[in-house]
Parts: C-alpha cells; structure tokens; sequence
C-alpha cells in the first residue's frame, strides 16, 4: 500500500472514531459527573499519548523540553482538554446529543472571525458566505433541538457556541507552536491532569467507587476521542502529498455521528438538524473553496 492510500486509511479511521464520540459523551456523562469524566478520559488519553511516543523512542525528549516550554504548555492545557471539555461536557449534558455535536463544527467558522481581531486578517466573500451559511445553520439546529426535547437549552447552545471560540483560539495559539503535534499533545495532558484531579477534589471528590460502565466511559473517550484519533489524523497528514486530498473526509463525521447517535441513544433524527448542518458544512467548504479571485 502506497502512502497515499495509507494516509486514507488512517484518515478513515480517525473519522470513524470521531463518529462516536457524541453519543460516548453522552453515555459517559450519564454515569458520572462532567468533572469525574474528563479527569478520568484525560488520564487515559495522556497515557496512549505517552505509549506513543515510547513506542516512537520519543518520550524521554518530550519529558525533558517541558521546563524550557512550561508557559506555553500551561497555557494550551488550561484550553485544551481543562476549558474546551468543561464547557462542550455540560453543552453535551445540555442539550440532545446531535444538536451539541453540529453546533462544535461552527469552530472552523469561529476560527475565521477570530483572526479578524486576533491576526489583523480581512474577511473576504467567501468568509461573509461562509459565516452566514454557518450561523443559519445554527438557527435550524436549535430549532431541531426544541423539536426533540420540547424545550431548548439556550445555555446548551450557548456553551456550545462558546467551545468553539475556546476551540478556535486554541488552534491559533498552537499553529504558533513549533514542537511536534503530539508532543504538544502529551505535554498539554501532563499538565492538564494534575489540574483536573485538583478541581475534582476540590469542587466534588473523587468517585468512591468505579463500575465497568464508568471505566469505560473514560476510557472510550480518552482512548479514542482524545487520543488515537487525533495520532490517525496526523499520520494521515504525515503520509499525504495532498492535504485536500483527505481534509474533506472529516466532514464524513458528523453525518455518520447522526446515524450512531439515533441508534444507540434513540434520538430520533430531524431534517432540520441535516439541511442546519448541511448549511455549516458547505459553509465550511465555500471558505476553504480556492476558486475566488485574489481581489476577493
């Protein structure tokens, strides 16, 4: 198999493991806490993230460049996985699972507002395009999540909404940042889990017991969610000699995770939550189009 049809095959697979994670933050948050679950799923995602690296004959330098980048690895940890997950774990808790999940794939459109005032850049057509599209998107979602539950949590979509800025600033940031990906990865989650399991104390206690179903909870999401799907990803990225070549599977994702989600949690799809996330993800697609002109 050549590179290209292997960097395909990973891509694949980190779309079908991201295809799961909505209904598994369900799951989970059905039997523990938001705090309890990250926690957990973060400790297991630093573990894979670790064993990687072993794996890769890494980890000794991504031990020892910690005390020269502590700043920088403070501050990603502290928005990803502490903030980002707090805030998208309680839309999750929120709101009905395929409503939360479409909502998160407005951060690419996020991103692009953002830069305006973080990065000086100018919206263009497309981007104005794009940022309507997307946000219409949003309208029929929400609608779509009254239609399922009777009642819509305007706190679940706005904390959904705001993950993605959360999301989209802690992309930025990490462009920046020049070390390895999942080096990155792994140093994030050695900070990350000390301040997750002091919150925890503090705010509710560890769990007194764990079951099998809250075992694997954390370690479903950490395991795949947190941690093989994003390797999958970068070695699809690695391997490729054309990025548009796989980037566009991602958007397989979210329709897959509407199929997973209606039969593992019975949540019966709306067509408005397709035409809504349809409307997002051409959006997405008009933005990242190159076919506009320079003077755009």
């Amino acid at each position: 198999m050549n590179n290209n049809k292997l960097a395909v095959v990973y891509a694949l697979l980190a779309v079908g493991m991201w295809s799961t994670v909505a209904t598994a933050f369900k799951l989970g948050l059905q039997q523990m806490t938001l705090l309890q679950l990250l926690m957990g799923a973060s400790f297991f995602s630093w573990l894979t993230l670790g064993s990687f690296l072993t794996f890769k004959g890494q980890l000794k330098s991504a031990i020892e460049t910690i005390p020269k980048n502590v700043k920088a690895i403070l501050v990603l940890a502290l928005l990803n996985p502490v903030l980002y997950y707090l805030i998208l774990f309680k839309a999750y808790d929120l709101l009905p699972a395929q409503v939360a999940q479409s909502l998160n794939y407005t951060w690419a459109i996020t991103l692009t507002i953002l830069s305006v005032p973080l990065l000086g850049h100018k919206l263009n057509k497309r981007d104005v395009i794009a940022i309507v599209l997307g946000y219409s998107g949003v309208v029929f979602i929400s609608i779509s999540g009254k239609s399922i539950s009777g009642e819509l949590s305007y706190l679940g979509v706005f904390l959904a909404l705001f993950s993605t800025i959360i999301w989209a600033g802690y992309w930025l940031l990490n462009a920046r940042d020049k070390r390895p990906p999942v080096v990155k990865l792994f140093q994030s989650f050695t900070f990350a889990v000390p301040i997750l399991i002091i919150i925890t104390l503090v705010v509710e206690g560890l769990p007194q017991t764990v079951n099998l179903k809250q075992f694997f909870s954390v370690l479903y999401i950490g395991l795949f969610e947190m941690g093989l799907a994003f390797m999958c990803w970068q070695m699809a990225l690695h391997l490729t000699d054309k990025v548009s070549r796989i980037s566009t599977l991602i958007f397989l994702s979210p329709f897959v995770s509407l199929f997973i989600i209606n039969q593992v949690l019975g949540e019966p799809l709306q067509w408005m939550t397709f035409f809504g996330l349809g409307l997002i993800i051409i959006g997405i697609l008009v933005q990242q189009s190159k076919s506009g002109s320079s003077k755009d």
